[in-house]
C-alpha cells in the first residue's frame, strides 16, 4: 500500500516541475509587452519631433516671406502724401533761410563796389561816374560764388540770389554826377536786411519808388519793411555820389 507522500509524489513532482516553466513565459510575455510599448513610444516620439520639425520650417519660411514681402499700394501712397506735404511745407522755409544767410554777404559785395567805385573816381570831375555800367560791377563779381554772372563783358547780366531772375544793374545818376545800383525783384525776406547794410555807403535809398533815406530822410528799418511787398516783387534802388 503506498503512503500518502507516495501517492502525492508524481502530482507534487509534476506540479512542480511544470510552475517555473508558466512562470518563465509570463516573464518573458511581460518583456516582450514592454519592448512593443517601447517601441510604440518610440515611434510616436519621433513623429511628434517630425511634426515639430514641420511647423519649425513653416515658420520660419513663413517669416522669412513676410519680411522679403515688399510695401503695399496703400502704404507707398501715404508715405508719397507725407513727402509732398513737407515738401510743401519745407521747401519755402528753406529758401527764405538761404536768402537771409546770402543778405550780408551780397551787401558786402555790393559795398566793396560802391567804396571801390569812390576810391576810383577822378578827382575834380563834375562827371565821376557818367561812364559807369553794369559791366564794371559784372568784372568784379564775376569770381564771385555769390553773384551768377552771364552774358558778353560788354553786355553781361548779374543775377544777385536774393529772389528769382533778381538783378543787379548800375548806371550813373544825376547826370554822372552819382550811380546807382538797382537790385530787381528782391524777396521780402531780404527786406530791409539788404538796405540796412547798405545805407552806411548810400547817400539815397528807394523801394519800390519810396524814399526811405536822402538828404533829409533818415534811415528807418522798420519803416523800410513796412513798403516791402511779400514775394520777390520788390526793388531797390541805391544812389552814391
Amino acid at each position: 500500500m503506498l503512503n500518502q507522500s507516495q501517492s502525492q509524489g508524481p502530482f507534487q513532482c509534476g506540479y512542480q516541475g511544470n510552475f517555473p516553466g508558466l512562470l518563465k513565459g509570463d516573464s518573458q510575455n511581460r518583456v516582450q509587452l514592454q519592448m512593443s510599448q517601447k517601441r510604440v513610444q518610440l515611434q510616436m516620439n519621433q513623429k511628434r519631433d517630425q511634426r515639430q520639425m514641420n511647423q519649425n520650417r513653416s515658420g520660419g519660411i513663413d517669416r522669412a516671406l513676410q519680411r522679403q514681402r515688399g510695401f503695399s499700394l496703400i502704404e507707398v501712397s501715404i508715405v508719397t502724401a507725407i513727402v509732398l506735404l513737407l515738401a510743401i511745407i519745407g521747401i519755402p522755409a528753406v529758401g527764405s533761410y538761404v536768402i537771409e544767410n546770402k543778405v550780408p554777404k551780397v551787401g558786402e559785395e555790393l559795398a566793396r563796389f560802391v567804396l571801390q567805385t569812390k576810391v576810383n573816381a577822378p578827382n575834380g570831375a563834375s562827371e565821376p561816374y557818367l561812364g559807369i555800367a553794369t559791366s564794371n560791377f559784372a568784372n568784379l563779381v564775376r569770381e564771385s560764388s555769390i553773384f551768377s554772372v552771364s552774358g558778353t563783358e560788354a553786355s553781361p547780366k548779374v543775377l544777385h540770389g536774393l529772389g528769382k531772375a533778381g538783378e543787379v544793374t548800375v548806371a550813373p545818376a544825376d547826370l554822372g554826377a552819382a550811380f546807382a545800383i538797382t537790385l530787381s525783384n528782391v524777396n521780402h525776406v531780404a527786406c530791409p536786411a539788404i538796405a540796412s547794410v547798405l545805407q552806411r555807403v548810400s547817400d539815397s535809398i528807394k523801394v519800390d519808388g519810396n524814399i526811405i533815406k536822402d538828404g533829409t530822410t533818415n534811415y528807418s528799418a522798420l519803416a523800410t519793411e513796412a513798403l516791402c511787398t511779400k514775394g520777390d516783387v520788390n526793388t531797390f534802388v541805391f544812389t552814391a555820389s
